[in-house]
Order: C-alpha cells, then structure tokens, then sequence
C-alpha cells in the first residue's frame, strides 16, 4: 500500500511551509532596506527630545549599524513644527524622521506629511500606539506633580488633583506665586496636555479655578519649573514630564514626586518618517531599530524614558509602570485624530481663553 499522508496533516504542512516563506521573504526584504540604508549613509532626525537623553540611542544605532550616521536636531515643538511645515512648503531639504512629544503637533504633521511604513515592530506595541501604521508611539511617559520636599512634607503632598487644588485654597498667602506649569500660549506640549486634561469635564476647569486662585507661575518648559521648585521659589509644580522628573529627583534630593491617583495622563512621543525623506531606507532602520526590544531597552535604561513595550529588562516599561504605580488610573494619550480636536484655529483659541479665565491669567 502506499503511503497516505492525511488531509488535515497537509494542510497543517502547507501552512508551516507558507509561514516559514514568509518569515524569510520578510528577512529578505528587511536585509534589502539595511543594504539601501548603508548605501544612503545618514539619517536626519528632527526632534524635541533633548540631545543628552537622545545620546545613547544614536550611540546604540551607529554601533549597530556603523554605515549610517545620525544627524540630530533638538528643537522645541514649535520650532520643530515651523521649520518642518517651511522645508516642505519650500521644497528644501528637511528631516528624514520626525520625534516630537508634542503629540497633538505630530500628529497634525504626520497627517499630511508621515509615510506609510509597515514596521516589523508594530504587534509589540500597544494598539493606541499606532496610527495607520503612520505615526508611533515611542516612549510611555506618566505626567506628575513635583513638590519640595523640604518645605512640603511628602505627607501634605497633594495626591490628586482635587487635592491639589483644595490646598492652595486653603493657604492662598503661602501658595501665591508659588505653583508653577506650562504656560499654554508658549509650550505646544503644554497646551496638547492642558487639552487632555479639560476631557475631564467640569472637575478639570474647578481644578484651574483652585491652583489659580493664589496666580499660578507660567514656564514654557519642563527644565524651568524643576529647577524653581528645587530651589524653593516655586513649592509645587504639575504636569511636568514624569521621565524628566525622575531623572532629576535621583540627583536632587530636593525635589519630590507624585503621580496623581485620581488620575494620570500618559505622554507618548510620536514619531514618524517624512514622505519626502532624502534618506527613506535609512529612516525606516532607525524607526525600527528605535522600536525594537533593543532600542527600547536603551531608551528605558540608559535615556530613562520609559519603554512603550512591555518586554525590555527592569521596570522602565509599560508593564513595569502598571505595577509600580498600582492604584494610580494610568490614561495613555492615544495616537490618533482625536488629538487633532483642540488645534482647530477657533477651538485653540477658545480654549485658551477659558483657560485663562479659570486660571485668573
């Protein structure tokens, strides 16, 4: 008799064939973009992540892929933003990779400018993390409160935003001019979370109404407030990049921090590759590469910003954070459209001047 292989067992067979295809068809074409990468030679990165927390990420990249170099621009958001929208009008050479933590900013730029790039990276990131396989999420960075700790016992520290608010009420002498964050008008990343927040509804605008009763102090960035409030001429500041404020609590014993437990907004920074990029392949190694585990690894544990992935070494990443910061209600910031919402030209400036009315600016 010969021998009769069963359908169910071919089937099975065929499946594990076309996968195994697959799987090197992918390596094939992932070997071809590397090659097209080396022969493009550079990358050029435009962000808003500051060049010190960038390093060892560009340090890792080149190390893996000695033949493509990484040209980095640090820039605020509206710097990035202006100057990337006049390269495109114009027509002149801009960023291959756009990196901004203004999500909302990103966003309107990568509707119509991003590329589409199917990264092999994409099934490890969270679902909101990805929009039309276009823009990405990078990085899972909680938003705090910081107080000083040597004039405000971690015990009187606010843990929510209520809280917050119900403390300068009560004590309007000893917060006046003492409670810091960003001014909306200045900071685009500011603003995007001031937004966020107002989604809360009318407890968000009672919550502006009470920190601004004893005249909130404006900044336009993170660096600003962390050094007035280690110094003790600001006492409490919010919404302050909880990465950033880490980062600088493991040095400065002055400075405390606190992830408000009513809830807490989770930044993400976007990045995407530039439909006209000048170096197109490369741009894609470095997407991927800045997505893979090894990456995020290097951004968790070296940049200290926290991995967007659930499967790198320590805690630094998005698993970590869920169990460090149990019973805190952890709201990511989604990569979509709806970020769009409050950048319409009406609605912006509706906002802000809601905003300032609440806050008594």
């Amino acid at each position: 008799m010969s021998a009769f292989t069963p359908p169910k067992r071919l089937s099975l067979l065929a499946l594990s064939l076309s996968a195994s295809l697959l799987a090197g068809q992918a390596a094939w074409a992932q070997d071809d973009q590397t090659q097209a990468a080396d022969k493009e030679g550079k990358v050029i990165v435009y962000s808003t992540t500051d060049t010190k927390a960038a390093a060892p990420l560009i340090a890792a990249f080149e190390a893996a892929h000695p033949k493509i170099k990484v040209e980095y621009h640090d820039m605020n958001s509206t710097e990035l933003y202006n100057r990337y929208i006049s390269e495109q009008a114009s027509g002149s050479h801009s960023g291959d990779l756009v990196w901004s933590s203004s999500m909302d900013s990103a966003m309107r730029l990568a509707t119509d400018y991003a590329a589409r790039y199917d990264s092999p990276e994409i099934p490890a990131l969270p679902s909101w993390a990805v929009w039309e396989n276009k823009a990405f999420g990078t990085t899972y960075e909680p938003t705090v409160f910081i107080y000083n700790n040597r004039l405000i016992k971690p015990e009187e520290a606010p843990k929510t935003h209520a809280e917050l608010a119900r403390l300068v009420e009560s004590d309007k002498d000893r917060f006046r001019n003492k409670v810091t964050t960003y001014d909306i008008e200045k900071s685009a990343v500011g603003y995007m979370l001031a937004a966020q927040d107002s989604k809360k509804g009318q407890s968000y605008w009672d919550f502006i109404k009470g920190v601004g009763s004893a005249n909130l102090v404006l900044q336009s960035s993170t660096g600003t407030m962390m050094e007035r409030v280690s110094s003790g001429e600001n006492l409490i500041g919010y919404n302050l990049l909880g990465s950033y404020a880490e980062t600088r609590a493991a040095k400065d014993k002055a400075i405390g921090i606190v992830y408000p437990s009513d809830y807490t907004l989770v930044l993400s920074r976007v990045a995407f590759i530039s439909n006209k990029a000048q170096h197109p392949h490369a741009a894609r190694v470095f997407l991927d590469y800045m997505l893979s585990k090894d990456g995020q690894d290097v951004l968790a544990n070296q940049s200290e910003l926290a991995s967007i992935r659930s499967d790198v070494e320590g805690d630094n990443d998005v698993d970590g954070l869920t169990k460090k910061l149990a019973g805190v209600e952890l709201t990511p910031i989604p990569v979509d459209s709806s970020l769009l919402d409050f950048l319409k030209q009406k609605e912006r400036l509706d906002f802000i001047k809601q905003w300032r009315a609440a806050a008594n600016k």
